[in-house]
C-alpha cells in the first residue's frame, strides 16, 4: 500500500455517495507497500479500505482481483470483500484512476515474525490454495520467469546505483533460472505477495489475509516459496529453520507437497528472490519525487539470493 494519488474533500463526498456505506468522518492515507493508493475510509458506520489503482495493475485485470476476493470470502477464507455501489458495481473511477472500496480486516501485523506467526501462516495459506481450486478465472503471472529478463533490462544501465557487482549477478542468474525453471508443477490460484504486512493477527492467531493484486495462477509452490524468503530469515540475514519447518509442516497438514514441488523448492526460492530483487530495484531507481511511500532495500533480496544459491536440498530448509 502507499499513496500517490491525493483525493479532494469534493472528490471523496462524490465518490463515496455513490454507495451505501453512510456518511465520510475520516480519510487517510497508508504509506506502507508499494503498488496502489490507499486509503483508510471511516464513515459513521465502520471502517474500509479505499484504493486507487495505480502503476503495474492493468485495468482490465480487476475484474480478476475483485471477483477472487469475492470467491475466497464466499468460501470463509478471512480477506477483503470488496463492496458494491448503490448499482452493483464494484469498481469505479476516482481521479481519474479506477477505484473499489473492500471491507477492513480487523488485526494488525507483526513486525517481530517469530515461528508461531510462520505456524499460522502455513495452513491458511494451504487453505487459500484450496479455496481458489474452483475460481473459474485465470490470470498470467506477469512476474514468473518469463518477466523477468524484461525487468532486467529496464535497471540494467543503473543497477551499479544500487551494487556495483548487482548487473553480473542478475544476468548469471537469470541464464540458470530460466534453463532450469520446472514446467510441471501442480498449478493453482496463488497471492504471490504474502509478505508479513500481508497477513494480520489478532492477538497470536492469523485473522485474514489482504492485497491481492498480484495474485495470479501459477505454481503453488511458488507461493511457499515466497514465504521462505518472507517469513523465514531474520534481521540479520540468517536464515531461520525452525520458522521454516513450522510453516512447511503447517502448510503439508492441510495440503500434502509432492516429492517434485519439495524438490523444486531451493530452485522456486531462487526465482522468487530474483523477483523481489528486480521489482525492489526497479521501484528504488524509480520511485517518483514526493511519493508517500516507503521504499523497499533491493539488497535484502539480493543476500537472500545468494543464500538459496547454496542449497543443495530442501532439508536444508528444515523440511521432514
Amino acid at each position: 500500500m502507499a499513496v500517490y494519488t491525493e483525493v479532494s474533500d469534493d472528490e471523496l463526498e462524490a465518490f463515496v455517495a455513490e454507495y451505501d456505506i453512510g456518511r465520510v468522518m475520516s480519510c487517510k492515507g497508508i504509506a506502507e507497500g508499494v503498488e496502489n493508493t490507499n486509503y483508510l475510509l471511516q464513515t459513521d458506520r465502520t471502517s474500509y479500505i479505499l484504493t486507487l489503482y495505480e502503476r503495474r495493475v492493468n485495468p482490465e485485470e480487476l475484474p480478476f482481483f475483485i471477483g477472487l476476493m469475492d470467491h475466497l470470502a464466499a468460501r470463509g477464507l478471512a480477506c477483503p470483500t470488496p463492496i458494491p455501489g448503490r448499482d452493483g458495481g464494484r469498481l469505479r473511477t476516482l481521479c481519474g484512476r479506477p477505484a473499489a472500496i473492500v471491507s477492513f480486516l480487523k488485526g494488525m501485523w507483526h513486525r517481530a515474525i517469530t515461528p508461531h506467526h510462520c505456524a499460522e501462516l502455513g495452513p491458511a495459506m494451504a487453505e487459500m490454495h484450496l479455496k481458489g481450486a474452483d475460481f473459474p478465472l485465470t490470470r498470467r503471472n506477469n512476474l514468473s520467469v518469463e518477466g523477468w529478463r524484461p525487468l532486467f533490462e529496464a535497471i540494467r544501465p543503473r543497477a551499479a546505483e544500487i551494487k556495483d557487482d548487482l548487473a553480473d549477478l542478475i544476468a548469471a542468474e537469470l541464464d540458470h533460472l530460466e534453463a532450469k525453471w520446472p514446467r510441471d508443477l501442480p498449478v493453482g490460484l496463488i497471492h504471490a505477495d504474502l509478505f508479513p504486512d500481508n497477513v494480520f493477527f489478532l492477538a497470536e492467531s492469523l485473522s485474514g489475509i489482504i492485497d491481492f493484486y498480484f495474485a495470479c495462477t501459477d505454481f503453488l509452490a511458488y507461493d511457499i516459496a515466497i514465504c521462505l524468503n518472507a517469513w523465514c530469515f531474520e534481521p540479520d540475514g540468517a536464515f531461520n529453520a525452525t520458522k521454516a519447518r513450522v510453516m512447511l509442516n503447517g502448510y503439508r497438514r492441510v495440503r500434502p507437497l509432492s516429492a517434485d514441488e519439495l524438490t523444486a523448492l531451493p530452485l522456486l526460492a531462487r526465482g522468487a528472490a530474483m523477483r523481489f530483487l528486480l521489482t525492489r530495484s526497479y521501484d528504488w531507481l524509480n520511485t517518483p519525487a514526493g511519493a508517500l511511500v516507503k521504499r523497499k532495500d533491493p539488497l535484502e533480496y539480493y543476500r537472500k539470493l545468494v543464500f538459496h544459491q547454496g542449497i543443495a536440498g530442501p532439508g536444508q530448509y528444515g523440511i521432514e
